[in-house]
């Protein structure tokens, strides 16, 4: 016996043969790639956090130790409390759609048919193009001369649509594309909560005569609760940390109407090459994606505990 497993005698005779510094390594052997791992997640971190403490520039490529002036500098510029703002705004504004509809779609899936089984085939399509490619399509369909959803939207006299022109259908744009994308995320998520839920309630409240409605609310959410907190936990955090979406769309434009925060530290960093600030930027920005994820969880917690009837 092993760790509570009996080995089979052939297995028994061969761990009898190895020498006993072989047999004493494997454990650690097997550690090697979480290590591995590990060790190159926390060493980009780490060095970014330390360039935020630096006053890295391309033109100065021996940064001295500024302390926390790069953090005094952002936190007094009007520019990074915009980033601030919208990015807020995209973060709760595509979350929240894409909540909402996802739920609903996995209402309309819950049951087990044909065509519900060939929708699902079909949702995951969104999910299966890189965000970047997915963004750029909608922005080809977004022209608004040969673009095909001006073309689509004339019958109904929405034919004439700025979509990248202005402040607020950039916004909306942006969001429209990030809804697209994931909502089918959170719809199969839900769908596969909604699947795990005891049978015995749902039929004790038809048999009584509940409504939809009725049952919905009373027994359908506060079980399904956690896993519509759990698909708002990703896309928060995806959200709060968008990049591809908008740069490849509006690249935080027009003017800054969507500078969200990464944008903002990408153009801070990379063509201004001021790498301090840039970090400094992306920190800020762990720690508040942190914060929210942190909050989260202990909501998620509690909402499992009321579940279980804890």
């Amino acid at each position: 016996m092993r760790g509570g497993t009996a080995l089979a005698p052939t297995e028994q005779a061969n761990d009898g043969l190895l020498p006993a510094w072989r047999r004493s390594a494997r454990p650690y052997l097997l550690v090697i790639p979480a290590v591995a791992l590990t060790i190159g997640i926390l060493y980009p971190f780490v060095q970014g956090a330390i360039y935020a403490f630096q006053n890295y520039k391309a033109t100065r490529p021996n940064p001295e130790f500024i302390g926390f002036r790069n953090f005094e500098r952002i936190l007094t510029d009007d520019k990074f409390w915009h980033s601030v703002g919208v990015t807020a705004k995209f973060a709760i504004g595509a979350t929240l759609v894409e909540t909402v509809l996802g739920v609903a779609i996995a209402l309309l899936l819950a049951r087990s048919s044909l065509v519900s089984r060939t929708l699902e085939r079909f949702l995951i399509l969104p999910l299966m193009v890189a965000p970047i490619i997915a963004t750029i399509m909608w922005r080809l369909m977004m022209q608004p001369s040969v673009g095909i959803l001006n073309y689509v939207l004339s019958p109904i006299g929405l034919g004439n649509q700025a979509w990248t022109d202005t402040p607020a259908m950039a916004m909306f744009s942006v969001i429209l594309i990030d809804v697209w994308i994931f909502t089918p995320f959170v719809a199969l998520l839900v769908l596969a909560g909604l699947r795990s839920l005891p049978r015995a309630p749902f039929e004790a409240a038809a048999v009584e005569g509940a409504s939809f409605w009725f049952t919905f609310r009373n027994l359908t959410l506060p079980m399904l609760w956690p896993y519509i907190l759990v698909a708002v936990i990703f896309r928060l955090m995806d959200s709060l940390k968008v990049f591809d979406v908008i740069f490849a769309l509006t690249g935080g434009g027009p003017g800054n109407a969507t500078m969200a925060l990464q944008i903002q530290a990408y153009q801070d960093a990379i063509p201004f090459s001021n790498f301090s600030i840039g970090q400094t930027y992306m920190l800020i920005l762990w720690f508040v994606v942190y914060l929210a994820t942190f909050g989260l969880i202990k909501v998620l917690a509690k909402a499992q505990a009321r579940a279980a009837g804890v």
